[in-house]
């Protein structure tokens, strides 16, 4: 039986606690990979935790989004990382977007379309006309078009990026009880998965308070 992924997100810049968070989500029931972002790779000892990070799946959530030749220079900077996933901002334009796969190599190139943060109403106050669902969908099209490995995206839009896009999803916004936090477009991982996410990422909910429960309560819930 195939069993359900998920990228645990590591959002602290404490090496003590990313060893907690490996070890106790260690399990023969759901695949686990780990993601780290500009908090822990900016850290003091986080990048050199990495280099020496081996046999997990090690998605980095840059979020790059600038000139072709930076965002070049950036993968390439990260060759040594050996990392399984690393995200881009589809908005960043598609020659970026061409340019990065291009040279990405084994590295899963993977677009980010709208953040999980926002909404209609905040889409527009910085200046974006087109509604929300239909942007993704345009952004899920420059994706296909850039030959990304990857698209993230919230749950509540993978079966619109799935009418164009036919990769790996992943999808972050999910909470397993009733919690929006700072997030706006949000599921729970049985309604990801039906939806068609390929990978969900789950901070919080796993990584706050007791982990090897909080596991068993995600298992428990997709049973």
């Amino acid at each position: 039986m195939k069993k359900n992924k998920i990228f645990v997100a590591c959002d602290t810049t404490k090496i003590s606690k990313i060893n907690e968070i490996i070890e106790k989500t260690k399990n023969n029931k759901i695949k686990v990979g780990y993601k780290f972002g500009l908090e822990f790779l900016n850290s003091r000892y986080g990048r050199n935790f990495l280099t020496k990070l081996r046999d997990e799946i090690i998605f980095i959530d840059l979020k790059l989004h600038d000139i072709p030749n930076t965002c070049i220079s950036t993968i390439k900077a990260l060759k040594d990382l050996r990392v399984n996933y690393l995200t881009i901002h589809i908005s960043s334009g598609l020659e970026v977007l061409k340019a990065c796969k291009r040279i990405s190599g084994r590295t899963k190139l993977t677009g980010v379309t709208i953040l999980t943060s926002m909404n209609n109403k905040a889409l527009k106050e910085i200046g974006f006309n087109k509604e929300l669902e239909r942007l993704v969908y345009h952004q899920a099209k420059l994706a296909k078009r850039a030959n990304l490995d990857a698209i993230v995206c919230s749950p509540r839009e993978v079966k619109i990026v799935k009418k164009v896009f036919k990769k790996e999803i992943i999808t972050p916004g999910i909470r397993i009880k009733p919690n929006n936090d700072d997030q706006k477009r949000v599921l729970t991982p049985k309604q990801a998965y039906k939806n068609g996410s390929d990978w969900l990422v789950i901070g919080r909910p796993i990584t706050q308070g007791n982990i090897k429960k909080n596991i068993q309560s995600l298992i428990d819930h997709l049973n």
